[in-house]
C-alpha cells in the first residue's frame, strides 16, 4: 500500500513539473493575470517593457473601479517587436486609452547571439534612424484605434548599467517626442519623475527600478491616464 502510495503522490509530481515547465514563463508574472472587464469603465492599455511591467499592478490598483487596465502578456521590447506584434496586442475590442513606451530595449547593444554585452562588444539593437521609423508604424496603428493616446518617455540609464550608453535614452526620447508633437500625441514625460528622484526609486547600476520606485512610476502613469479619462 505504501508502494503505491509513493508511485501515485511521484506521478502527481511528475505530472506538475510537466504542467510547470510547459506553461509559459511569462504567465508567471503576475502583470500578465488576464483582466476580466467592468463593462461600465472605460478599456486602458499599457505597452511597455519590463518597466512597464513594474508599474502595471500599482497601476491597476490605483485604478480600482476606475478602468479596466490590461497590458498584453509580454515584455513589448524594442520597436520591432513593436511594429510586428502591434496587431495581435490590440486585438479586436474598443480602447479608451493607450499608454505606450518603447526605448531601453532599442538603445542596448547586443552581441551576434543577440545576447546583452559590454557596449565595446556589440551593437545597438535598434540604429536611432530605425527607431524613428519604427516609431511611426506603430503611432499609425494606434491611432487607428481613435483612443486616446499617450507616449511614456524612456526612463533613465544609470551609470554602470550594462550594454547601454548613459545619455542614449536621451537622444530617443527627443526623435520620440518629435514623432509624438508631429502626430498629436500626448507625451507622460516619466524620464523625468524617474530621475528627480532617480537614487531613491532605482537600483544602482541597473535600468530597473525598487518595489517602492515602480509605485512612484505608476502614480505619474495614472495621472497621465486619468487627465485623458476625463
Amino acid at each position: 500500500m505504501q508502494q503505491k502510495r509513493s508511485i501515485f503522490v511521484m506521478a502527481g509530481l511528475i505530472l506538475m513539473a510537466c504542467f510547470v515547465s510547459g506553461a509559459s514563463a511569462q504567465n508567471k508574472n503576475p502583470a500578465f493575470a488576464e483582466v476580466k472587464d467592468d463593462p461600465k469603465l472605460p478599456r486602458v492599455l499599457l505597452l511597455g517593457d519590463s518597466i512597464s511591467m513594474g508599474y502595471t499592478l500599482p497601476v491597476r490598483e490605483l485604478l480600482k473601479d476606475k478602468a479596466n487596465v490590461h497590458r498584453p502578456a509580454d515584455n513589448c521590447g524594442p520597436t520591432t517587436h513593436g511594429v510586428s506584434q502591434i496587431d495581435k496586442w490590440l486585438g479586436n475590442g474598443k480602447w479608451d486609452v493607450i499608454h505606450f513606451n518603447f526605448g531601453l530595449h532599442d538603445i542596448k547593444y547586443m552581441n551576434e547571439k543577440g545576447v546583452l554585452v559590454d557596449v565595446k562588444d556589440g551593437k545597438q539593437q535598434v540604429p536611432i534612424d530605425a527607431y524613428e521609423k519604427n516609431l511611426r508604424a506603430i503611432v499609425a496603428k494606434l491611432k487607428a484605434t481613435k483612443a486616446k493616446l499617450i507616449w511614456c518617455a524612456t526612463t533613465p540609464v544609470p551609470e554602470g548599467a550594462k550594454g547601454r550608453v548613459v545619455g542614449d535614452e536621451e537622444k530617443y526620447n527627443a526623435v520620440a517626442a518629435k514623432v509624438m508633437k508631429e502626430a498629436g500625441v500626448t507625451i507622460n514625460d516619466l524620464y523625468s519623475v524617474a530621475k528627480a528622484k532617480q537614487k531613491e526609486i532605482q537600483r544602482p547600476k541597473d535600468v530597473h527600478f525598487t518595489p517602492q520606485g515602480s509605485k512612484v512610476l505608476a502614480e505619474a502613469v495614472v495621472a497621465a491616464i486619468e487627465k485623458e479619462m476625463k
